[in-house]
């Protein structure tokens, strides 16, 4: 299994130039990035080839949820693209994370998989909304184990709800935190949020930050200050 960073920067951008300056202004020490559906959308494979070319390690951040055999397709052609994580949706289902794992098996590259289990952006009032009945803490939980026995590496999840399901998977599971500010009150649209050292105290491996750094005026002090934080 590949090795991954402790902090990837999210590069949510719609031009190829704007992502390209601001990735230049990180290092690859410190940091991978995170291609998310806005920039992948935009700019395709050729963004993944040339953030590698500079050394950096990526999470594909595509979020996969269809059904199984295109899952399947889609997971194999992330993998050949060199990336070190590809995630889907765990509410796709036991079925659609197993044909995953089996495109990422089939290719010549080893990334993580992992399954987003619930956004971060979503609270109880929200899972409501869309007819679940059980408490988030209980979903989650559910999710979680559905993606640890489809043979997944891991998931992306709130770092608080690390401690309510780590003694159920397995021991070397891995948690991916997005929803990741300086301060705590720096929420916008996200609802489950926490620091960087919170996130790794609480049992995060790996943490996501996006406009905390990329909207900075000085985004490679702020990534310094970060990684200095949590290492």
């Amino acid at each position: 299994m590949n090795t991954v960073p402790k902090l990837f920067v999210a590069i949510d951008q719609n031009d190829i130039n704007t992502a390209k300056k601001l990735i230049q202004k990180l290092t690859p020490k410190l940091c991978g990035i995170k291609v998310g559906k806005e920039l992948f959308t935009a700019c395709g494979p050729e963004i993944i080839e040339w953030i590698q070319d500079k050394g950096f390690k990526v999470f594909l951040d595509l979020k996969y949820h269809d059904i199984p055999s295109t899952v399947e397709k889609a997971c194999f052609v992330a993998s050949q693209m060199g990336v070190s994580i590809v995630n889907l949706h765990a509410l796709g289902g036991k079925d659609m994370m197993l044909a995953a794992k089996e495109g990422i098996d089939k290719s010549n590259n080893n990334p993580y998989i992992i399954a987003v289990t619930l956004l971060t952006s979503m609270d109880s009032n929200a899972l409501k909304g869309i007819g679940f009945t059980s408490s988030m803490n209980d979903q989650i939980l559910n999710l979680a184990k559905s993606a640890s026995q489809a043979n997944l590496d891991g998931i992306v999840c709130s770092a608080r709800d690390i401690r309510n399901i780590r003694d159920f998977l397995p021991e070397n599971f891995l948690y991916v935190t997005p929803g990741i500010r300086l301060y705590n009150k720096d929420k916008d649209d996200q609802k489950r949020v926490s620091t960087p050292l919170e996130a790794i105290k609480m049992g995060s491996d790996v943490i996501v930050i996006g406009r905390s750094i990329t909207e900075a005026e000085h985004p490679e002090a702020v990534l310094n200050q970060i990684y200095d934080e949590i290492t």
